[in-house]
């Protein structure tokens, strides 16, 4: 796997699996064994010893690394590796050797457990799959981000953006149905409310944007809590409140916190509860007249969405007939360390759908 795709690594020698090194879904280490396969020819065996002389060393990054650390000459250490591949602790027993120093070695590597002669038949052919899948989140769960090394040149969030419109005619037309309702609860109704709750039911079904990442972009923690900020101007500046839980809110709920916290907000008595721990953000642009926009990122989230201002604009139908219709522009930004354009993609489809399909959204009420 690498940081873009996921593939099948198929093999070379025709035979019987009869021995795992690792289970489904764990890690695999580089130059370590990942399974044994028995062919028709026997006798084999693994070659260690070098040929004399010097010779083309295979290492990771980080093994290169560490001996440029100590002035250790590759081609000079054995490897003990697939391929003769030197590994860390090759580094390390080369250092000893030289010096007869006892030197601290590298966190060891998981024991490798004979997964195969426990779980799978003896005559399993070789195949290889991976699949991930979520069935909605119950508990925040972190852990590590597969796929290859992140890059040093970005640090930071490496912003992947995607910009969008939208037909909400629909919506409109509901807006102004349920207006008098929600007045009836002391509630103003915008778009915004509709907006959120949309964002919620997209984010069930892609949790990797309801995620936050580490500061070495090493472990990925996937939030079970909805806990989506919107950028606000106040007397103060710009302010982000928190709607908290917006998964079990309904879009009026939604509606009446946004109004609590618009009033603390203008007031200057938003606590720190409202403004911290937010796994994702929507900034409303369209309130100041903005269409587009670039958002940024606030780490450790990992995307971000911009609203436009919804325009009366003619479009064509199915027959070639012009019409007015009520456009939204939408501006999104993920980081392309941990979420893939595709991905992207996909969630914002998904939020299209129920904005510009409000009623179903009913489809997912509990």
């Amino acid at each position: 796997q690498s940081d873009k795709a996921s593939v099948t690594i198929t093999s070379r020698y025709d035979g019987v699996v009869k021995r795992l090194y690792y289970a489904p879904e764990a890690t695999a280490y580089v130059g370590r064994p990942l399974l044994d396969i028995e062919t028709e020819s026997t006798g084999a065996t693994r070659i260690k010893e070098h040929p004399e002389g010097q010779h083309k060393s295979l290492a990771t990054p980080a093994v290169r690394r560490l001996a440029a650390e100590h002035n250790v000459k590759l081609a000079e250490v054995l490897g003990s590796g697939k391929g003769h591949r030197v590994l860390k602790e090759d580094i390390m027993a080369y250092l000893a050797q030289q010096t007869g120093a006892i030197l601290s070695t590298p966190t060891p590597e998981p024991p490798q457990t004979d997964y195969l002669t426990r779980h799978v038949p003896e005559t399993t052919k070789v195949q290889a799959s991976h699949a991930s899948s979520f069935d909605g989140i119950k508990k925040d769960k972190t852990e590590p981000i597969k796929g290859a090394e992140p890059n040093p040149m970005f640090v930071t969030s490496f912003h992947l953006p995607v910009f969008t419109g939208c037909d909400v005619t629909s919506l409109v037309i509901l807006r102004q149905t349920l207006k008098p309702l929600a007045e009836k609860y002391g509630v103003t109704l915008s778009y915004l409310p509709f907006f959120i709750k949309a964002a919620s039911l997209a984010l069930t079904s892609f949790p990797i944007l309801n995620a936050s990442v580490d500061e070495a972009c090493e472990n990925i923690t996937y939030k079970a809590s909805h806990d989506i900020g919107f950028a606000m101007t106040t007397s103060q500046g710009l302010v982000v409140p928190v709607v908290r839980g917006v998964q079990r809110r309904s879009v009026l709920d939604v509606a009446r916190e946004l109004a609590r916290l618009r009033a603390a907000g203008q007031a200057g008595s938003l606590s720190q509860t409202d403004l911290t721990s937010r796994t994702f953000t929507l900034s409303n642009i369209g309130s100041i007249g903005g269409s587009y926009a670039a958002p940024v990122i606030v780490p450790p989230e990992v995307a971000i969405g911009a609203l436009g201002r919804i325009q009366l604009l003619p479009r064509y139908n199915a027959d070639g007939e012009l019409h007015g219709r009520h456009i939204l522009c939408t501006s999104w930004s993920a980081d392309h360390r941990v979420i893939d354009g595709a991905t992207l993609a996909k969630f914002c489809v998904e939020w299209r759908g129920y904005v510009e399909t409000p009623g179903s959204m009913l489809l997912h009420l509990a």
